[in-house]
């Protein structure tokens, strides 16, 4: 999945003289999610990204719907094709002719090498690990999410036992692209999700 710079800068140049994006319906985003994801955890992860993408894009005077894709989709192959994650659904995408979504699912992780160009990149970026790594905490909680505070999550961030798998490296770099104080980007986290906490079962 690693990209030149100058073959991704040459995509961007294509993509911004020729744009075509939102070909897709929300129906359609969610069939594609539930053709290959069938687990419950996974799918309250994509809904909890799509949510705080969408409202991340309403923040930044962005299009809500291509931002809420890219957070439904990010993982949609990663439980039926774990080996070929991310490339299954970013080839899909391009099949779809949603580049601008295809190129920010293949550079949500920092260790895949294909550098976040757009502000929809970066974001996806710092918002994937810790969103889930915010409800992981919600999980241990009594109360869920009621109480969670940014103090509370970083205490846990500290915690390298806990929610192990989650790469506080990606969760850091995130922040800093999108030059977000982590306390405030966690807050708007929390804020997104307490908003949905009835549908998410936080």
């Amino acid at each position: 999945m690693r990209l030149a710079v100058e073959e991704v800068l040459l995509e961007w140049s294509n993509y911004y003289i020729n744009p075509i994006k939102n070909i897709m319906t929300k129906e359609e985003a969610r069939q594609i999610l539930h053709s290959m994801t069938k687990g419950e955890s996974l799918l309250r992860h994509a809904r909890t990204v799509e949510l705080v993408m969408e409202a991340y894009a309403e923040h930044f005077e962005q299009d809500v719907n291509l931002w809420g894709y890219a957070g439904l989709l990010h993982d949609a192959d990663y439980e039926a094709y774990p080996d070929k994650h991310p490339s299954v659904i970013v080839n899909k995408l391009r099949e779809l002719g949603e580049e601008e979504l295809a190129y920010a699912i293949s550079a949500h992780y920092t260790k895949w090498g294909n550098p976040q160009v757009s502000l929809l990149d970066k974001c996806l970026l710092a918002s994937d690990e810790l969103t889930g790594f915010i409800v992981a905490c919600c999980q241990v909680r009594p109360d869920g999410i009621t109480s969670l505070t940014p103090k509370s999550v970083t205490k846990k961030l500290k915690q390298k036992s806990f929610a192990a798998s989650v790469d506080r490296q990606e969760i850091s770099i995130g922040a800093d692209q999108m030059n977000f104080q982590l306390n405030e980007h966690i807050q708007f986290i929390i804020d997104v999700l307490k908003e949905n906490r009835e549908e998410l079962n936080l």
